[in-house]
C-alpha cells in the first residue's frame, strides 16, 4: 500500500527545521507531529525514519541529491532519497518520471567505491578524531553501523519478574526478545513494537534501555543497604536499574541540575516498585545538599555529559549539532563535576565515570587528569571490575563499548577507589541521611 503523496510535502517542512539543528530531531518532530494530528502512525513512523535516514546519510545525500543537474541537492531530493531508503520506492506515490529515474540512479552507485570520508557520512571534524584513535580502516566499520538503526534493548525488572517469563509474555504480543549477551537482566528485540500499552510496560516489569547503559549501572556494584548516589541521574534509567540491583534498600540518591529530567523519572519511579530512590535537584556540583553527603557515600556513578558520539545509531543529529570547540568546552565541565562528586565518597567506597561518548578527551583524557590530581583516588583495573560481577566482557583498565564490536551504544567507563584512611571514617547516622533526602526531596517538590 503506496503512502499519500502529501507525504512527501510534510517531511520536507519538518525537515527544514530540523536541519537548522536548534534542537534534538526528536524534539523537533515530536513538536510536528502534535501540531499534526491527521498524520496518521503508519505516515508519521515513515517521515520520523526518511529524517533520521537523511540525517545518517547527509554527505552522501547533499553530494549526489544533485545528480545530474550540476546543482546541490534541493530539500525535495533530500526527502525522496530520504524516505526511499525508509520505506522503499515502490511506497512512495505522486512520483514524476524524472524523479522515479533519479532515484533510480542513485541506487546504482556502489557506495562501496567512493571516497573514505564520503563513505563514513560524518563531519570532517570528527571523522579525523576517529582516524587519529582508531585508524582508517575501523572508523569506516565503526561509521558503517553508526549509519544503521539500533535496536531495541529492554531491562527486565527483576524485583517483579525474570527475563524468562518475560521472553515467554512478549512471545504472547506476539513480540520476540533475545536476552542480551552481557546484561544479564537485558532483553533485544530488533523491531520495534508499540510497548506503552503492553501490561509488562504499565506494570513495570520492563524498561528501555541499551545494553550497554544497563552494564555500566551494573559495574556500580551496589550492594543491599548501601548508600549511593546516581550524580548525573537524569531521567534516572541507570538509577532504577541500581535500585534493582540494591533490592530497593538502602539509599539511592538521584541527583540532577534538572528538574524537568527528574520529573521525567517518577512516572518511571512510580511503575518500578522502588521505595529507596530519592530524587534531588541540586544546582551544580558544589550544592551545600551534595556537601551534606561529603564523605559518606558507599559508591558513587557520575554518568556525565558528554558529546554523545556513542548515541548516533539512535541520536544522528548529534554528529551536526555538535562542533569540535563544544567537545573542549565538555571537558572542562566533565573534570568539574568529577571532581564534586569525588568529595562524597568514603573511604574504600567507589567512584564510577562513565560516558556515552567515543572520544578519547572525554574519557581516558579525563580519567588520568582526575588519577593526576586527586592522589586518594585509585583506579581499579576494569578487568578487575568485570570479574567481580561476572560480566563477560574482555577489557584492559577501561570499559570501552563500541556500536560495531559489542552491538551497543558507545560507552566508556572508568571504576577509582578511594583510598583507606588510618582512621576509620564516621559513618554515616541515620538522620543525617534522612535530612539531606529530605532536604532533596523538598528541593525537587519546589
Amino acid at each position: 500500500m503506496r503512502l499519500p503523496p502529501a507525504i512527501l510535502g510534510n517531511a520536507e517542512e519538518v525537515l527544514r527545521e530540523i536541519l537548522r539543528f536548534m534542537a534534538p530531531a526528536d524534539v523537533t518532530l515530536s513538536r510536528y507531529f502534535k501540531d499534526h494530528p491527521r498524520l496518521g502512525g503508519r505516515e508519521r513512523g515513515a517521515i520520523a525514519e526518511c529524517v533520521y535516514s537523511i540525517l545518517r546519510n547527509k554527505n552522501f545525500y547533499t553530494d549526489f541529491g544533485g545528480f545530474g543537474t550540476g546543482t546541490s541537492a534541493t530539500m525535495r531530493r533530500l526527502v525522496l532519497l530520504g524516505m526511499a531508503e525508509a520505506v522503499g520506492v515502490e511506497s512512495l506515490g505522486g512520483l514524476s518520471e524524472d524523479e522515479t529515474a533519479f532515484l533510480a540512479r542513485i541506487q546504482e552507485i556502489d557506495r562501496s567505491l567512493l571516497p573514505p570520508k564520503q563513505r563514513a557520512n560524518l563531519p570532517e571534524w570528527l571523522y579525523d578524531k576517529f582516524v587519529a584513535q582508531y585508524g582508517e580502516e575501523e572508523t569506516l566499520q565503526l561509521a558503517a553501523v553508526l549509519n544503521t538503526p539500533a535496536p531495541l534493548d529492554l531491562r527486565v525488572n527483576t524485583l517483579k519478574t525474570d527475563r524468562e517469563k518475560v521472553v515467554a509474555e512478549l512471545a504472547v504480543a506476539p513480540i520476540v526478545a533475545e536476552p542480551t549477551p552481557y546484561a544479564p537482566t537485558g532483553l533485544r528485540v530488533m523491531k520495534k513494537p508499540a510497548l506503552q500499552n503492553l501490561p509488562l510496560f504499565k506494570e513495570g516489569a520492563i524498561e528501555v534501555q541499551d545494553e550497554g547503559s544497563q552494564v555500566l549501572a551494573q559495574l556500580l556494584g551496589a550492594r543491599r543497604g548501601e548508600m549511593v548516589v546516581d550524580f548525573c541521574a537524569g531521567a534516572g534509567g541507570k538509577t532504577l536499574a541500581i535500585g534493582a540491583i540494591m533490592r530497593s534498600t538502602g539509599r539511592l540518591y538521584a541527583f540532577d541540575v534538572s528538574e524537568k529530567r527528574l520529573t521525567k523519572l517518577k512516572p518511571r519511579l512510580a511503575r518500578s516498585g522502588l521505595s529507596n530512590v530519592h530524587p534531588v535537584v541540586i544546582a551544580h556540583e558544589r550544592d551545600a545538599k551534595v556537601k551534606r553527603l561529603a564523605g559518606k557515600i558507599d559508591r558513587v556513578l557520575v554518568d556525565a555529559p558528554c558529546s554523545g558520539m556513542g548515541t548516533l545509531r539512535r541520536n544522528p543529529d548529534v554528529k551536526w549539532r555538535q562542533e569540535a570547540s563544544g567537545v573542549a568546552e565538555l571537558t572542562e565541565k566533565q573534570a568539574s563535576i568529577l571532581d564534586g562528586a569525588s568529595r562524597l565518597v568514603k573511604f574504600g567506597g567507589r567512584l564510577v565515570y562513565a560516558t556515552c561518548s567515543l572520544l578519547d578527551e572525554e574519557n581516558d583524557g579525563i580519567a588520568a587528569q582526575f588519577l593526576a590530581s586527586h592522589p586518594d583516588f585509585e583506579l581499579v583495573p576494569m578487568h578487575k571490575v568485570l570479574a567481580e560481577q561476572r560480566i563477560p566482557l574482555e577489557m584492559g583498565d577501561y570499559l570501552k563499548m563500541l556500536p560495531h564490536k559489542h552491538g551497543t551504544d558507545g560507552f566508556f567507563a572508568a571504576v577509582f577507589e578511594r583510598k583507606a584512611a588510618d582512621k576509620p571514617a564516621k559513618p554515616a547516622k541515620a538522620d543525617e541521611a534522612a535530612e539531606a533526602g529530605d532536604a532533596g526531596a523538598d528541593a525537587a517538590a519546589e
